[in-house]
């Protein structure tokens, strides 16, 4: 959508259902590098955050300020500023301080999308049609996330999907 409305701001949650909002916006900064990215968002959490900004978001406004944020950050983030609500900010500042780097994730983002499918309770068959891939390639990155990641079974990949903000409770 960003790359046939070219908009100038994209506002994601970052719980969204088949692609979340974090892997969404590293797509919408990929394909469309001029679109600045808000995310909307009830986390507060420092690792959202900080994964946020990782992946190129311009804004972060938590939900239960959105009435009173939300307007100035796309302003902000329009003139080329970067916008944080108050109360995460904390994080960005104490991460910089502390020289806090996220962990490097061992996954591609494919193996990410396929993740959050699996953890989403998506079939291997699913997984195919949504992503447009084989069923045998489909079960190649399920297998090759469980060897990365050390998980066998598919409950341990729905808690380290969880863990990771992939997907929700």
């Amino acid at each position: 959508m960003a790359r046939d409305l070219g908009p100038d701001v994209a506002i994601l949650d970052l719980g969204m259902p088949l692609l979340n909002g974090i892997e969404a916006g590293r797509s919408i900064h990929h394909a469309c590098p001029t679109v600045r990215t808000v995310a909307l968002t009830v986390h507060s959490e420092d690792q959202y955050v900080l994964a946020a900004l990782e992946a190129g978001f311009s804004g972060y406004v938590l939900k239960s300020q959105a009435a009173a944020q939300l307007v100035r950050a796309i302003t902000e983030v329009c003139r080329g500023a970067v916008y944080l609500s108050p109360s995460v900010s904390r994080a960005v500042v104490e991460a910089y301080l502390s020289k806090t780097e996220l962990p490097t994730d061992p996954l591609t983002p494919r193996e990410r999308e396929v993740l959050q499918l699996v953890a989403e309770g998506k079939s291997t068959k699913e997984i195919a049609d949504i992503l447009g891939i084989s069923s045998k390639t489909a079960e190649s990155h399920r297998m090759h996330i469980k060897g990365k990641l050390k998980i066998h079974e598919t409950a341990g990949l729905v808690r380290y999907a969880i863990k990771c903000g992939l997907i929700e409770l």
